[in-house]
């Protein structure tokens, strides 16, 4: 079946078929090249995309400004607390009147348990594309970074073995949504996944039951274990990283004893000789650094973080290119 691109949501890779993805990252990599050779790509010339983000960010409001920009059209950036949103509005009445100004509008809202259905209220009553700059469940804009990312610097990632490991970090009770958006795209490229995690830091069994699905359509696998030990040992690529304990705990108090109790939860260049002799380092960033991972891993020449960060850029831009422009 032809994919029709033109008009299309971007809320879950999930929503996306492999054929779909495997065309976004082509066109990913066209612009990337362009970018480096100083290219124009005026794709989306005098078109405008609506950024609202109910949460701070720096990866992702500057990879889609930039990226618009670098298409030929223009981003506004929305605080949601100077919107009228903060008085009330309902997703509804903002979707309608933001897609009659524009051609595209983007969200970011982690709120747990109410983020995604935000986004989805918006890309119902929305007559252009509506894209999940991160919410409660999903980051596709960084799942397809990430995926990206791990195509160029492996190729066949058929039996590529992955592992998202829970990491500790203190600064603030983060979302589930990178591990989650991992664990259910990574399958579905043949990849080997391994989710680790100290027991509390569960996410959503439907999404783990998923994954597993995804795997056996692709010939991919899904190992859960509560050792970390376990899931770097022969590692190609370790992806370790914070969440918050939403799906066992709703409160929004990031310290208690479960974390405490799992300090030792961290990336270190020991545990990363478990792994194997060409182990790469990812991480969607910011990382807790010394707490979530050492200096000396981060900054060091296992760490491809910077060029994971940099496919932010390319990977929004083709997803708007697509769906803003596309046919």
């Amino acid at each position: 079946m032809q994919s029709i691109f033109k008009g299309k949501h971007f809320i879950s890779l999930q929503d996306w078929s492999r054929d779909e993805i495997d065309t976004l990252l082509e066109v990913s990599l066209d612009l990337k090249k362009s970018f480096a050779m100083g290219v124009p790509t005026p794709y989306l010339s005098y078109k405008t995309i609506f950024l609202m983000f109910f949460e701070q960010s720096t990866r992702t409001r500057n990879s889609m400004e930039a990226g618009i920009a670098q298409l030929g059209g223009h981003g506004t950036f929305l605080d949601t607390s100077t919107m009228q949103i903060a008085h009330g509005e309902v997703a509804k009445d903002t979707a309608v009147i933001l897609s009659r100004y524009g051609h595209g509008i983007g969200c970011r809202n982690c709120c747990w348990g109410a983020g995604n259905k935000y986004i989805r209220e918006l890309a119902k009553w929305s007559t252009v594309p509506v894209f999940n700059l991160q919410c409660d469940l999903y980051h596709p804009m960084q799942g397809a970074a990430d995926l990206m990312t791990i195509r160029e610097k492996i190729g066949d990632l058929r039996g590529t073995r992955v592992s998202i490991i829970w990491a500790y970090a203190a600064s603030h009770k983060k979302p589930i949504s990178v591990p989650l958006t991992q664990v259910l795209l990574f399958p579905r490229y043949g990849m080997d996944v391994t989710l680790a995690y100290p027991e509390g830091y569960d996410l959503p069994d439907w999404g783990v039951k998923q994954a597993g699905v995804n795997a056996g359509a692709h010939g991919g696998t899904v190992t859960v274990t509560h050792n970390m030990e376990e899931a770097y040992r022969d590692a190609h690529i370790v992806i370790p990283k914070n969440w918050g304990s939403w799906v066992t705990n709703q409160s929004d108090e990031v310290q208690g004893e479960l974390l405490e109790s799992n300090k030792s939860w961290k990336c270190t260049e020991e545990l990363m000789k478990l792994a194997d002799k060409d182990v790469m380092y990812m991480h969607a960033l910011p990382a807790d650094r010394n707490n979530e991972v050492e200096d000396s891993v981060i900054d060091g020449p296992m760490s491809i973080v910077y060029d994971e960060a940099e496919n932010r850029l390319h990977t929004a831009k083709a997803v708007m290119t697509l769906t803003m422009g596309g046919k």
